[in-house]
């Protein structure tokens, strides 16, 4: 599936746990096969990691903060024009596609 999200852009949570409702992060990392994305500071969890060794190096041992991946759905890309959440769509001239916000018309991808 066509994912039109991509890392590095500004979402904002708007289904999910009552405390991630609304939060706006920057996308880390797109995971397309799975349709989900990780949001920097967004579904944060707690590992309690035990103390291993490999390969001549020791991982300590304690609580891990994580942020864990969230579906794709639940997302939604902020323009950086109208800095509101918006679907995107896409517009093709020649042979390159730019994604477009649909509320405002504005260039997504302009650099």
């Amino acid at each position: 599936m066509n994912v039109k999200i991509r890392k590095g852009d500004l979402v904002e949570i708007i289904t999910g746990r009552e405390d991630d409702r609304g939060k706006r992060g920057e996308i880390i990392k797109v995971l397309p096969d799975e349709h989900r994305v990780i949001v920097a500071s967004v579904n944060l969890r707690t590992k309690h990691q035990k103390q291993v060794q490999s390969q001549g190096r020791t991982i300590k041992p304690g609580k891990v903060r994580f942020e864990a991946p969230i579906d794709i759905s639940n997302v939604m890309l902020v323009c950086p024009k109208c800095n509101k959440p918006t679907r995107v769509g896409v517009v093709r001239e020649g042979e390159r596609s730019q994604r477009v916000c649909k509320k405002c018309q504005a260039l997504v991808d302009a650099k």
